[in-house]
């Protein structure tokens, strides 16, 4: 056999075993793509409900009934499928919260208010019916990644309970005590536009979405009296907007409570923010004992506890004391 004729055999067999390989790659990629493209749209489809204490159970096939089983991430030899599976879930519940906030008696205000484009591409904040219209209110804040407005945590509301994991003991604690309430929506930044991922007008990164907020709603309101509650990088977004707007943030805010806050502390013009916040930082000390932080930094007490995502559920009632501290002072040297 001659040297050209094996080159054009082994050329042969080549091009047949890449042939089959990408014919197999192909079909393992359409059975991933039918797979999620299928995926639940909703708890009930996803066998899931939440039970009468916030926590996420499955239901029994058979008798409809909830179980104590919680939720099961590995339903799937293809860890790829099981992770989509997973974010899709958290799509659901980013719904799910939504209508809770709803069923307290917020509203959807869109954002920003006035704009050209339609109200579903623009993104959108919740406000209590009073938020206009009260001297005082509070503002909150979720962290970065992929939760929204009325979660702390994802991973908290699917394996530990709407209690830990999203805001509504803040709400529903805010409201018990006479403040109105506006809750951001940081995340939201991205809308899909004829197949094309499209960053939102005036909500394009957390940052930005704050500024609009403010500009919007929380700025032009009657409210004499603002106190901001930030989880994680939201702290960082209060923080910055407070050194970028110094004379409305001195005008405005009374207090700041941070809950394991990521913000970086400049070197210059920050007394004003450092009088007014409180960082409850994850620390085996006991709830409120100091802890230790830079000089020129924010005040650092213990949440109580050692996990970043349940600073927020730990130091809740610390940090309305903190809040109503801050108020009665503020509000009695208006007075004076």
């Amino acid at each position: 056999m001659s040297l050209r004729t094996i080159i054009q055999k082994t050329r042969m067999s080549i091009c047949r075993c890449f042939i089959q390989r990408f014919g197999i790659i192909n079909a393992l990629v359409g059975i991933t793509t039918m797979a999620t493209s299928s995926l639940p749209k909703s708890l009930k489809e996803f066998g899931y409900d939440f039970n009468v204490d916030g926590r996420l159970r499955k239901f029994n096939t058979e008798t409809g009934l909830l179980t104590d089983e919680g939720f099961e991430f590995n339903v799937s030899e293809d860890s790829q499928y099981n992770q989509k599976r997973y974010e899709a879930l958290g799509e659901v519940i980013n719904e799910y919260v939504y209508n809770l906030l709803e069923k307290e008696g917020l509203n959807r205000l869109p954002l920003p208010k006035k704009s050209s484009v339609t109200v579903e591409n623009r993104s959108f904040i919740f406000a209590s019916s009073d938020a206009l219209e009260n001297e005082k209110v509070i503002v909150l804040i979720h962290g970065s990644g992929v939760v929204r407005a009325g979660q702390w945590a994802r991973r908290l509301i699917i394996n530990d309970s709407l209690h830990t994991g999203t805001q509504i003991p803040y709400i529903r604690k805010a409201k018990e005590l006479g403040y109105g309430l506006f809750v951001l929506n940081t995340n939201d930044n991205f809308r899909v536009i004829k197949g094309k991922s499209v960053k939102i007008e005036g909500s394009a990164n957390p940052h930005e979405h704050l500024e609009t907020a403010w500009k919007d709603y929380i700025g032009p309101s009657n409210s004499k009296y603002v106190a901001v509650v930030a989880h994680s990088y939201g702290g960082e977004c209060i923080t910055k907007f407070a050194i970028d707007h110094a004379k409305e943030f001195e005008k405005k805010v009374f207090a700041v409570g941070l809950t394991d806050s990521v913000h970086i502390a400049p070197p210059k013009k920050f007394e004003h923010v450092a009088k007014v916040f409180r960082n409850w930082v994850c620390s085996d000390k006991p709830l409120d004992a100091p802890v230790l932080y830079p000089s020129g930094d924010i005040e650092r007490v213990s949440a109580g506890h050692t996990v970043h995502e349940m600073s927020s559920s730990s130091c809740i009632d610390s940090l309305f004391r903190f809040i109503e501290e801050r108020y009665k002072s503020a509000h009695n040297a208006s007075k004076a």
